[in-house]
């Protein structure tokens, strides 16, 4: 058994698209059109190709209701893991991108959080030592 899918809900799919593979650097790797949506993943060009992020539309209003709660209690949906955590989040910064936590030491490694402008909170870490 083994983690190859993950999802996270997004209330636009063609920004979150953007963001995610623009912004991120992501590589869109499925993008089928499933009625009105899409089945579409992203995944990291510098991790397993295998490993997707699926950008799920939040159209159930359960989804709609765990994701914009999760985004008040400044709670994020997911994390990734960076080498230099200055440097990502200078970059990111650079490109516009609207932090609510700054690089912050917590136990073994050092935290940020940023809005991906698709509903979410995602918080980046580095492994400290």
């Amino acid at each position: 058994m083994r983690i190859r899918l993950s999802s996270i809900f997004v209330d636009d799919q063609a920004r979150a698209l953007a963001f995610y593979t623009e912004v991120l650097r992501f590589v869109k790797r499925q993008d089928i059109p499933v009625g009105q949506y899409r089945w579409l993943t992203v995944s990291s060009p510098e991790g397993p190709d295998e490993l997707q992020l699926s950008l799920e539309p939040n159209e159930n209003p359960a989804a709609r209701t765990f994701q914009e709660a999760l985004f008040q209690q400044g709670i994020p949906v997911t994390a990734f893991e960076v080498d230099d955590l200055g440097a990502e989040y200078r970059r990111l910064r650079d490109r516009g991108v609207v932090f609510t936590r700054e690089p912050t030491d917590s136990g073994p490694v050092r935290i940020a959080i940023f809005a991906d402008t698709c509903g979410n909170l995602v918080q980046l870490y580095q492994k400290r030592g």
